[in-house]
C-alpha cells in the first residue's frame, strides 16, 4: 500500500518559511538495494539576512535511500519556502540537507551548495552524513555550471 503524500495531484500553495513547509518520504521501492539519487536544484533563492538583498544558488543533493525516498514536489515546495527567508549561504545548505535527513533517514547524504558572487566572492559549502556504503557508485558532485570546463 502506497504511502498518503497530501502534496502530491493537487494545488498546494508555496510555505510561507522553510518552518512551515513539509517533507514528504515514500515507501523506496528497492529498499533491498543500494543505489545514488540525485535532485539538482538549479534556481534556488533566499534573501540575505543582512541587507534582504536577493542571493542565489544551484544545489545538487545525492543520497542512498534507506525505508524512504524524497516525493520531489514536497521537495519544491520546501526549496521555494525560502524565497523570503533571510540566511546565511552555510545555513541554508546544511538546513536542507539536515531537513531531508530528518525527512527520509537516508544511508547517505551530501549536498554541495554552489552560491552566485556577491561582493566578488562566491561561497560553496559541502556537508554529508559520514561515508557512503561501500559499493556504491558515487557520481561527481562538481557545479554542473562548469562541469565541462573542469576535471
Amino acid at each position: 500500500m502506497a504511502k498518503r503524500v497530501p502534496q502530491l495531484g493537487r494545488t498546494v500553495p508555496v510555505p510561507r518559511s522553510p518552518d512551515e513547509a513539509v517533507l514528504e518520504a515514500v515507501p523506496n521501492p528497492h529498499a533491498d538495494t543500494d543505489y545514488v539519487v540525485r535532485f539538482t536544484a538549479p534556481e534556488f533563492t533566499c534573501l540575505c539576512p543582512v541587507t534582504g538583498q536577493p542571493d542565489f544558488a544551484r544545489f545538487v543533493i545525492d543520497y542512498v535511500p534507506g525505508k524512504s525516498i524524497l516525493e520531489s514536489k514536497s521537495f519544491k515546495l520546501f526549496l521555494a519556502s525560502f524565497r523570503n527567508h533571510g540566511a546565511f549561504h552555510e545555513d541554508c545548505t546544511v538546513m536542507i540537507g539536515k531537513r531531508i535527513v530528518k525527512a527520509i533517514k537516508p544511508k547517505f547524504l551530501r549536498i554541495a551548495g554552489y552560491w552566485n558572487a556577491r561582493g566578488g566572492i562566491p561561497i560553496d559549502v559541502f556537508w554529508q552524513t559520514g561515508k557512503a556504503p561501500s559499493g556504491i557508485s558515487m557520481p561527481d558532485q562538481r557545479d554542473r555550471r562548469n562541469a565541462r570546463t573542469r576535471p
